[in-house]
């Protein structure tokens, strides 16, 4: 029987949890004790609320909701009363409610699912879960265990909609792929009939979601219709009669043409022209013009989409069974990045945060924003608060308590300072000692302000304000129309590209950055007409007029905002001619979502030419790269300037595609509009397809491709075919002729493939770039980026750590470093949790100014989070000052003054002589610390079913040149300082003989009374060490059973603390620089240790 939605929704609303789980879902009353748990001084009860099959549910009421690692203890002290359960925490002021299974099957680890329920919310989503825990009347004598488990399971292990919908998508798009026929295999490869079905799978959700809305011939179930009116005409013994007699026609003549003849009418009905270019004729249909998809093909995809309500808009979900356009986009980037190596989907945050932090800079500089704009700096000192984000803000209005306090101005008070800190002080996570740091932060940004030392936009990323806010308040406040004019010229004519677009996650964020700055200017403009009396005469104002006019004339403001947007400010090229396809599509229905009424549907953008099909690392980037190409082959023909002239007639073709589509108003004739597009659209199309010809020979040259080396014709016609369909090549001066011209693109940001070169050298191999050597796709995607960009253009992509931290990316740091740009490098672990979900990929964000002088780099600390944190990872940004370590190959993760002057002082000191082998091993030490470097004097235990009792390879020898020094490096080694420089200057993973070799111990400098201590204190640490061990036993697949010893150096944290102290004296650190030293990131350090990562 189903459940009662609104009486359950009610219950969940007043927390009458034990009626539901009673009343509605048939469970039993549970008579037990309340479970008492105490952690850190804190006593947590555990009620229990009802049972079924053996899985209890328990309620845990607290003031404030405990963080996820106190939820996560909890569990795992229920578990030892009761192995199967349900807890759900509530607070005290029934505000919220957090809901928690975990999922244990044998072989895999745990899996903690929480479903988190807030009073302001409907509670739906938390009713679709209960539905699944209903218990019939039917199952109940067969109410086990295994079956309630089962309920649990699917109830709160389900999948969320959007990938319920991409699993079945990959396997739909698979089905249909193999109905396609008539595109021969032998002539086509499977990428261009896997191409094909994505293409017509977009155009079949892109009309779903418009049939939805009625706006095609008024019918929300179109399609279906459409194919069983035709079948019934046609008779059931034809099986092709939909695809070619009406789909094609639909795309191509009815959606994709403006004029129709009455037989058109009579089949297709009342359709809008969308035009946009994907209905166009494809290529693909262009060269196989006898396609045939059967029937049978559609008949599943419709059943499979009927399945799901589509919804063209962007209100948020309600069931699981409904699709929108941003469902629809997560699919996508899931769809591409499984089909692309190395590509991750990038959350909203981080393409947000790329983009303000590069575009609005732009802008700001472009327009001439500097220093002595009261207007704009004013606003900063008069409302400091509204700019500083609310994360960093976060519990500054109270006064700290007397014992935390204490700490501040004496060290040795600091005693709490480890201990986690209330909510009302803390953000998620947060112990004291962080809470303090972030209020000392806040309090210098705010005086900052306050004083008004803040007077460059490039300000507010080193401070990490609220970019957009300022940006949006400077236009809403402007007094100065000039000013305001020359602002919108600047966002009207910014280009924006993604080199590795994929689905367009990038594009998406410059489109929501930019429109409500356009908005804002199309407002103050209209503000300045209407409170200037006569203003229609001044002159300054003519051009307000003219664009207001404009916009006047379209029936949706909106829509022609994001229109204008997308067709002047957005550009993108990706590798994957399906991704260019997806992007387009995306835009598209960004579009149509604004459109209430069928009368009011305009014409989509062609954006063809802005989103495009290339490999954006092979083909000549300027025409300077092809003259020189040219030369190399003599140009005796005079080439060089017929290509010049070729590329210049291109961007004045592309100049008028591009003002039919944005000059022509609502009321002129459509039919000749339409026409005119469609045929400059096909000059165009038949320019560049010249072009590039000619210069794909120039360039197939310089990869040995040539008619003096092949001189049968067919041979060499043969190998450039194959070549070209290899490597893809794409040629930026002519594709953008017009923006290379200008010197290239203003921004420049994205998520480049992290690929390494040899992986794709069987499919493609590149030629002149100066960063070949770091190996990488990311560091050549870098390097042509950097290339394709103006003096004053802006850059900013999320990359793997690598960039700054390893020695392979040496080339790529000296070619951003010589590139004189000011940059921004925020860094970031994968451990507790990861950017990226399901990737372990240490990342960096790299935001890069335009050219200055003197440059400057900035970076932040190695940011570690927990889930809970996330909301709050990039509010609470820190920045410093860094450098470029050229020895090292590095660029140090500072984040403070403490950072920089512990690390000036180690550099004083010199690193001890190793030798690379020798008669006698000093030590051994772990590849891959953990929170602590293991540094040992002795052999840890192993042993392996394959190769018995041996060395393991996780710890490697190191051998000291003079072996007097032993005991004082191995103390060394196993101090929080060696950890804190090693995870500071490096990658956070690898600890080899680059690291340990580099390290400034400053041996010739150091006392005997340092070195007596430190012989004697790692001797005390060994010890210790040994006592605190704990033999392990695994099973693994390739080598059978592995015994080993596992260490725990957090339980000898006091040792390692005192090997410090006298560290200290040698390098001559204050007692604040000591407590920083000690105390290191040591939330994470002092968690629970999960041993060694073993090479069984």
């Amino acid at each position: 029987m189903p459940l009662k939605r609104d009486r359950v929704i009610h219950k969940i609303q007043e927390i009458d949890l034990k009626a539901i789980f009673i009343n509605d879902l048939g469970w039993n009353i549970y008579k037990a004790r309340a479970l008492q748990v105490t952690l850190d001084d804190q006593t947590y009860s555990l009620i229990p609320l009802a049972e079924k099959g053996g899985m209890v549910v328990y309620t845990c009421t607290t003031p404030h909701l405990p963080d996820y690692a106190t939820r996560r203890k909890l569990e795992l002290e229920v578990v030892k009363a009761v192995h199967e359960h349900l807890i759900i925490f509530i607070d005290t002021a029934q505000t919220t409610q957090i809901w928690q299974w975990v999922r244990r099957e044998n072989g895999k680890p745990d899996g903690c699912r929480e479903h988190k329920y807030h009073r302001s919310q409907s509670g739906e989503a938390l009713f679709q879960k209960l539905q699944e825990l209903v218990v019939s009347l039917e199952e109940e004598e067969n109410a086990t265990i295994v079956l309630v488990r089962g309920k649990a399971k699917k109830a709160f292990d389900v999948e969320t909609i959007t990938k319920k919908f991409y699993e079945r998508f990959q396997k739909e798009h698979a089905a249909f792929l193999k109905y396609i026929q008539n595109i021969p295999i032998e002539t086509a490869s499977r990428s261009e009939r896997e191409w094909y079905a994505s293409l017509m799978l977009n155009r079949l959700m892109f009309i779903y979601f418009i049939q939805k809305k009625g706006f095609l011939d008024g019918d929300t179930n179109y399609l279906r219709n459409r194919l069983q009116r035709l079948q019934h005409g046609y008779g059931s013994d034809k099986f092709h009669g939909f695809y070619r007699q009406f789909l094609l026609r639909l795309f191509h003549e009815g959606l994709g043409q403006q004029a129709r003849s009455p037989e058109l009418t009579t089949l297709l009905g009342k359709v809008p022209y969308l035009n946009g270019g994907l209905f166009d004729l494809h290529d693909l249909e262009r060269n196989n013009p006898d396609i045939q998809i059967p029937d049978e093909a559609f008949e599943r995809i419709f059943t499979f989409f009927d399945a799901y309500n589509w919804h063209l808009d962007e209100r948020p979900l309600k069931a699981d069974n409904e699709i929108n356009p941003d469902v629809l986009g997560y699919i996508f980037e899931k769809y591409i990045n499984q089909k692309q190596m190395g590509a991750y989907y990038t959350k909203e945050d981080i393409t947000e945060y790329i983009s303000k932090n590069t575009i609005i800079p732009f802008l700001f500089d472009k327009a001439g924003v500097e220093a002595d704009n009261v207007t704009a700096w004013q606003l900063l000192r008069d409302n400091p608060k509204r700019y500083i984000y609310s994360a960093l803000q976060h519990g500054s209005e109270k006064e700290l308590p007397l014992e935390i306090a204490a700490g501040l101005t004496e060290i040795s008070m600091r005693t709490d300072w480890n201990k986690a800190a209330p909510s009302d002080y803390a953000l998620p996570t947060e112990i004291w000692r962080e809470v303090v740091a972030r209020r000392k932060r806040y309090e210098e940004v705010f005086g900052k302000l306050v004083v008004g030392e803040i007077t460059a936009i490039n300000d507010l990323i080193t401070y990490n304000l609220n970019i957009r806010q300022f940006a949006q308040d400077v236009l809403e406040n402007c007094s100065d129309p000039i000013f305001l004019w020359s602002f919108y010229q600047v966002i009207a004519q910014v280009k924006v590209l993604d080199p590795t677009c994929g689905s367009g996650a990038f594009l998406f964020a410059v489109l929501n950055l930019l429109e409500p700055l356009y908005e804002a200017c199309l407002e103050r403009m209209q503000v300045f007409l209407d409170e200037v009396e006569k203003s229609k005469g001044i002159a300054k104002y003519k051009s307000f007029e003219e664009l207001l006019r404009l916009v006047d004339l379209h029936p949706n403001r909106r829509y022609f905002i994001l229109k204008t947007i997308i067709i002047q400010n957005l550009y993108g090229v990706d590798i994957m001619a399906e991704a260019v396809e997806i992007a387009k599509l995306r835009l598209f229905l960004k579009l149509v979502a604004q459109i209430e009424k069928v009368e009011q549907v305009e014409p989509l953008p062609d954006i063809d030419f802005n989103i495009r099909p290339g490999n954006t690392l092979v083909g000549f980037a300027t025409f300077e790269e092809a003259k020189a190409a040219i030369d190399r082959k003599f140009d005796f023909d005079g080439a060089k300037a017929r290509i010049e002239q070729k590329a210049q007639e291109v961007d004045r073709s592309f100049t008028v595609f591009r003002n039919f589509q944005t000059q022509h108003a609502v009321g002129e004739d459509k039919a000749s509009v339409a026409l005119a597009i469609a045929q400059e659209k096909q000059k165009l199309r038949t320019q560049i397809a010249e072009l590039q010809a000619e210069l794909d020979r120039y360039l197939a040259g310089e990869y040995g491709i040539d008619p003096l080396h092949l001189t049968k014709k067919t041979e060499y016609e043969a190998a450039l075919k194959a070549w070209r369909t290899s490597h893809q090549p794409f040629h930026w001066f002519v594709e953008f002729y017009g923006i290379m011209a200008q010197g290239g693109f203003d921004v420049i940001i994205g998520n480049p493939p992290y690929v390494e070169y040899s992986k794709v050298k069987k499919e493609y191999t590149l030629q002149g770039y100066k960063t070949e050597s770091c190996g990488n796709i990311y560091a050549f995607v870098i390097e042509r980026s950097l290339s394709l960009l103006v003096n004053a253009g802006t850059f900013g992509m999320i990359v793997p750590l690598s960039l700054v931290a390893t020695e392979r990316m040496y080339s790529l740091q000296k070619l951003i470093i010589e590139s004189q740009r000011s940059a921004w490098l925020s860094l970031y672990d994968v451990y507790p949790s990861k950017i990226f979900d399901g990737a372990k990929q240490r990342l960096t964000i790299a935001l890069a100014s335009g050219k200055t002088s003197p440059y400057k780099l900035f970076s932040t600390k190695y940011k570690r989070w927990g889930p809970e944190a996330r909301p709050h990872l990039l509010q609470n940004l820190s920045y410093w000052w860094s450098y470029h370590d050229q020895n090292l190959s590095v660029i140090p993760k500072l984040y403070n003054q403490v950072t920089e002057i512990i690390l000036n002082k180690l550099r004083q000191k010199e690193p001890v002589p190793y030798s690379n082998s020798g008669p006698k091993i000093s030590f051994y030490v772990h590849r891959i610390p953990y929170n602590y470097v293991k540094a040992f004097d002795f052999t840890p235990y192993f042993w392996n079913e394959v190769d018995g009792e041996k060395k393991s390879e996780d710890y490697k020898p190191y051998y000291l040149k003079n072996h007097n020094d032993e005991r004082v490096v191995l103390a060394v080694l196993n101090s929080n300082l060696f950890f804190w420089w090693w995870y500071t200057l490096f990658e956070g993973y690898h600890c080899g003989r680059h690291e340990i070799y580099a390290f400034p111990v400053g041996l010739d400098e150091m006392s005997i009374s340092h070195r007596t201590l430190l012989s004697g204190l790692a001797d005390q640490l060994m010890s210790d060490v040994l006592q605190n061990k704990n033999r392990k036993n695994c099973q693994y697949k390739n080598t059978g059973k592995v015994i080993y010893d596992e260490f725990y150096p957090r339980l000898s944290k006091p040792i390692i603390d005192e090997i410090d102290r006298v560290l200290a004296e040698h390098y001559g650190f204050t007692e604040e620089e000591l407590d920083f030293i000690i105390n290191y990131d040591i939330k994470y350090r002092m968690g629970r240790d999960s041993g060694e990562e073993v090479e069984a």
